[in-house]
């Protein structure tokens, strides 16, 4: 369903994020992360991340389902850009983080779990999982569009089945503009060592 609405809005989609200022999130995330480590983009929209972590000196391997969406990445980042779904993706090395920004939330709550268990499988031990969804509880459809939402709940009872432990959390308002009001919780995870 979600996957529809890309295909069709790509280009509008693509025009809206691509320039978003995500300074904010990448001083949280970033500090986690090995310099010159490797960042798996999962399902990267845009590219805008994928772009900035290269362009910061990362190594980055970033995929998305949507094929209308991976050739504009493509275009806008010069990076080679996969096209397969979550469950689906294995980096070409193990990775150091994994960035999941607005991305997991598209996922039915019911197959959520396995899908970030097998993301978690291609981290490093002790790599970190960033995520974000709509702060809330609950699935919507809007617009053609699924989402699951969680809160700080929510996410507890997601972790009980993974192997991720929870470093930081935080609530922020949407970065692009005439959206402030829409909440997101944010969390950075880490992988078991063991």
């Amino acid at each position: 369903m979600s996957l529809d609405y890309y295909q069709q809005q790509a280009e509008l989609f693509h025009h809206n994020t691509k320039s978003v200022d995500m300074t904010p999130l990448y001083q949280r995330f970033l500090p986690y992360v090995a310099k010159g480590g490797h960042i798996v983009d999962a399902g990267c929209g845009s590219g805008r991340d994928s772009l900035y972590f290269a362009s910061s000196g990362f190594s980055v391997s970033a995929f998305d389902a949507s094929p209308a969406l991976v050739e504009l990445a493509r275009q806008h980042t010069g990076l080679p850009i996969s096209l397969c779904r979550f469950e689906e993706f294995t980096p070409p090395t193990p990775a150091d983080a994994i960035w999941a920004c607005a991305s997991l939330l598209h996922v039915p709550l019911a197959e959520l779990t396995a899908v970030m268990a097998h993301l978690t499988e291609q981290l490093k031990p002790g790599g970190v999982f960033y995520c974000s969804f709509k702060y809330g509880h609950g699935e919507v459809t809007r617009e053609g569009r699924h989402f699951t939402n969680l809160d700080e709940t929510g996410l507890e009872q997601l972790l009980q089945g993974l192997s991720l432990n929870l470093v930081e959390h935080w609530q922020t308002g949407d970065l692009r503009p005439g959206r402030e009001q829409e909440r997101w919780l944010n969390a950075v995870l880490r992988k078991d060592t063991v």
